[in-house]
């Protein structure tokens, strides 16, 4: 094992040994003490096995498991390290040898190393003896050393300290020389040696006599008794202990203790050694008072007095109480009809001297009025409850010993419908640093009598009530130890008038006051747009610490400036204004009283958007909104034929409209061909005009129609200078005859000039188009050619069918807003070529054809067939 390789290192002791001086018995020990201050130095040797690989290069040293620094390392050869520690401050360390190889530490062994010093010299040597029982002696060793301390105790003769009579040894500042070895009357001195590992030290031979280092057991009290007939006078009888030295004065103390005030007083007694019993006389004492007794003695030559004797109680001679006791009482509410509680109590007065040992009381109580009814009631205890009914009663008490009875302690008690005035006006507590003071103004000073009834706002046990009478004054004091501090009292003061009490004053207060132990905590309600209703619950009274005086409401928009606002301390809740809408608040609340405040829990809350009034408004207006959108939507069902031939005329569809029939003669296409093929014969082609004065000059043919139904009744004459000339009598005259222009069965014409003007512009007058009938007289024998041609011709413009009835329908003229005219292909050669100098036939109107061309008043739009 790599164990087994490695030698036990060695640590030397003394810190100025030489290097080369280590032996083989400079073992290294577990442990060891140095003084403290002083250098450390140490080694640690490896075996000759590890040369090869190892060598004391690889010690590496460690104190509390924190390396030490390599400049205090020493390689003294190949197999030994020393560490130095120059200083060492440590009470208590572990020094530590490891090799290190390879990057790993092995411990090689550790001690634990001690410093403390050297021990003082021990003092103040006392002894004290015990008479046939042992002789102690303790001393006083110094400062601490950190370091385990063995004492020696020598007593020696005092007639030559040289010579030991007796040892003792201890590890603590005490050590006893137990009996028989407890010798009396010689002189004796005593010596202490304390001694360490780092030294030791020998106190002086301190001479000390017997007889004054004596203590012996204190007296045993046999009796405390009274003598009959003799008044405030106690008889105290003791009994010596048996170990004591004979031939010996002594002096004894007697204390006695009254148990009322508590007060003290000794009485010394001188006695011998021979006497075993002792006795005394107590007198001055309180009549029925008891007092307890204790005793203790010394010997006139020892300064150590014997422990007090256990106590002894005893009586003086008992008297009747001379003074009534202190009574008062707490009225409950009725619980039940005609039964109510009242709870008496009661306390003896602080008379001197004190009527001794009460061995109970006495309670009678009856109604007012009715004296036959008295009932009695025995308590030992200083309170008791009765139930009564509603009547007024009168309650007394009396307090009672072997001796006899105190006088009687009365007190009215009201009946339940009694009402009783109010005199006491105000009562007030000024601030004082080490009373508490009450005050209190009266309306009617008739009252010399007060009572002042305090007690703990959280108490409900009406027997834990504290009060005092007062008498001939309107301020009363107390000292402030007798209230606990941080807690709310409540304070009544009750005016008294005789064996009556009139309504009492009550107030609450607090003798010393802290800032609340926590805030309130805040809610919100009634949220609106612009304002919002903090509330919060009163603390709780334990938590309060002082009244509480005001309470201040803390609110903050988000990343706004904080704000906050006051209110008194019975406000509960406040409505905050001017808020922000739709934003998001912290509040918090703070409750304050004289000695500071403390702050609630935060709360976060969002005010509306839209307030209720908002809310309404907008909901009347939608709903007025509704409301006329209704009566529009029942307006329009009940007129709304009305309102269509307003709004929306109808306009039939000339493709499906049913035309009224034409009221023309039968005969009226034969005279009208005939018509036209006379006077065809007699005019001249080129020489046609008949639509010309019909059309603007050419700069204004690419107008749209502006008056197409004056435009219309001008093309109605046929004369074209008439035309010209304006003749306004003329085209009133032929106003009816225009209408008949637009017959869906007469054939129109297109003048050259037309063709013309429809090369630049599609758009034109509907003035310039004339109904064939009206140019019938103005067509030559060029028509009339032109028709015979075209009779043998398939696709020869046809009249035949101006024969047929046709219907007229008077909305044609609003129908349509362009239309298109064909020019066929199929037309004679000759009308082809001369196309710019003649006018056109149209194919007439056929009757609900759909897709029939027919004219409007708007424009026409011409093309010519390829």
């Amino acid at each position: 094992m790599f164990n087994s390789l490695i030698w036990m290192f060695v640590l030397l002791c003394s810190s100025v040994a030489d290097e080369n001086s280590i032996r083989d018995a400079d073992i290294f020990p577990s442990s060891t003490e140095i003084e403290r201050g002083s250098p450390l130095k140490r080694f640690c040797v490896l075996g000759k096995r590890h040369l090869p690989h190892r060598n004391a290069s690889h010690i590496i040293w460690k104190l509390n498991d924190e390396l030490i620094a390599p400049e205090n390392y020493n390689i003294v050869n190949e197999t030994v390290s020393s560490i130095t520690i120059p200083n060492f401050t440590y009470s208590r360390a572990y020094l530590k040898c490891f090799m290190k190889y390879l990057d790993k530490e092995q411990l090689l062994v550790h001690t634990e190393v001690k410093s403390g010093f050297p021990p003082d010299t021990p003092g103040n040597i006392s002894c004290i003896y015990y008479f046939d029982a042992n002789l102690t002696c303790t001393w006083n060793s110094g400062r601490e050393t950190s370091l385990a301390r063995n004492y020696t105790l020598y007593r020696k003769l005092a007639i030559n300290p040289n010579i030991t009579d007796s040892t003792c040894e201890s590890k603590r500042e005490s050590c006893s020389f137990h009996h028989p070895d407890t010798p009396y009357g010689s002189s004796f001195c005593f010596q202490v040696k304390a001694e360490n590992v780092l030294g030791e030290a020998l106190s002086k031979c301190v001479p000390i006599a017997m007889g004054k280092i004596e203590k012996f057991d204190p007296p045993e009290i046999l009796l405390v008794k009274t003598i009959t007939g003799i008044k405030q006078l106690l008889t105290v009888i003791w009994k010596m202990p048996e170990k004591i030295v004979a031939s010996q004065g002594l002096t004894c103390q007697v204390q006695y203790r009254n148990l009322y005030s508590n007060s003290t007083k000794c009485v010394t007694v001188s006695m011998n050694s021979a006497e075993k019993i002792g006795s005394l006389n107590l007198t001055g004492l309180w009549d029925s008072t008891e007092y307890s007794v204790a005793i203790r003695c010394i010997s006139n030559e020892s300064i150590f007095w014997s422990e007090w004797s256990g106590e002894k109680n005893g009586s003086t001679e008992e008297i009747a109480p001379s003074e009534k006791v202190d009574l008062w009482r707490v009225i409950e509410s009725s619980h039940s009809p005609g039964s109510r509680s009242v709870h008496l109590m009661w306390k003896p007065l602080n008379s001197f001297p004190p009527p001794g040992k009460i061995l109970g009381y006495k309670i009678q109580y009856f109604p007012e009025n009715k004296t036959a009814l008295k009932m009695i009631k025995n308590s030992t205890d200083k309170k008791i409850t009765l139930l009564l009914n509603e009547e007024a009663y009168v309650v007394s008490v009396t307090a009672y010993n072997s001796a006899g009875n105190s006088p009687e302690a009365v007190m009215r008690i009201p009946s339940t419908d009694e009402k009783t005035a109010q005199i006491i006006e105000t009562v007030n507590t000024p601030p004082s640093n080490e009373e508490v003071i009450v005050e209190w103004v009266t309306s009617k000073p008739k009252a010399t009598e007060y009572v002042i009834e305090w007690y703990e706002d959280l108490e409900m046990d009406p027997f834990a009530r504290s009060w005092q009478y007062v008498l001939n004054s309107t301020t009363w004091k107390t000292n402030k130890k007798n209230f606990k501090p941080f807690v709310c009292y409540n304070i009544s003061v009750y005016p008294l008038y005789g064996n009556k009490v009139a309504a009492p004053y009550t107030i609450q207060t607090h003798v010393q006051e802290r800032k609340p132990s926590e805030g309130p905590v805040a809610d919100t309600g009634m949220l609106g747009k612009n304002e919002v209703t903090i509330k919060w619950n009163e603390i709780s009274k334990d938590k309060r610490n002082g009244c509480i005086t005001n309470y201040t409401i803390f609110y903050k928009p988000e990343d706004g400036k904080e704000l906050n606002e006051t209110v008194n301390s019975d406000v509960l809740q406040y409505r905050l204004k001017s808020l922000q809408s739709n934003t998001q608040y912290t509040v918090y609340i703070m409750a304050s009283n004289r000695a500071g405040g403390t702050t609630g829990e935060p709360k976060t809350f969002k005010t509306l958007k839209l307030d209720k009034e908002d809310v309404v408004f907008i909901a009347l207006l939608v709903g007025i909104s509704m409301f006329c959108l209704l009566g529009l939507w029942v307006t329009c069902v009940l007129k709304k034929h009305t309102f269509k031939k307003v709004c929306w005329p109808d306009i039939p569809n000339p493709a499906e409209s049913i035309a009224v029939e034409w009221p023309l003669a039968a005969s009226m296409n034969n005279s009208l061909l005939k018509r036209l093929a006379s006077e065809a014969k007699t005019l001249d082609f080129e020489d046609i005009s008949v639509l010309e004065n019909c059309f603007p000059e050419e700069s204004q043919e690419g107008s749209l129609l502006v008056n197409c139904e004056n435009h219309v009744s001008e093309c109605v004459d046929i004369n074209a200078e008439d035309m010209i000339n304006g003749d306004k009598k003329t085209l009133y005259k032929q106003e009816n005859e225009a209408a008949k222009c637009f017959s869906p069965s007469m054939p129109y014409v297109i003048t050259d000039q037309f063709t013309r003007s429809q090369m630049k512009s599609t758009l034109i007058p509907v003035k310039e188009i004339q109904p064939i009938e009206m140019l019938a007289n103005d067509l030559c024998g060029s028509q009339q050619n032109s028709v015979k041609n075209e009779e043998n011709d398939d696709e020869v413009l046809k009249l035949e069918n101006f024969s047929e009835k046709t219907l007229f329908n008077p909305y044609l003229k609003n129908s349509v807003k362009t239309r298109e005219f064909l020019f066929s292909e199929s037309l004679p050669e000759h009308s082809m070529h001369e196309h710019k100098s003649q006018s056109s036939v149209l194919l007439p109107f056929q009757q609900n054809v759909a897709g029939q061309p027919y004219i409007t008043l708007d424009t026409f739009e011409l093309a010519t067939a390829q």
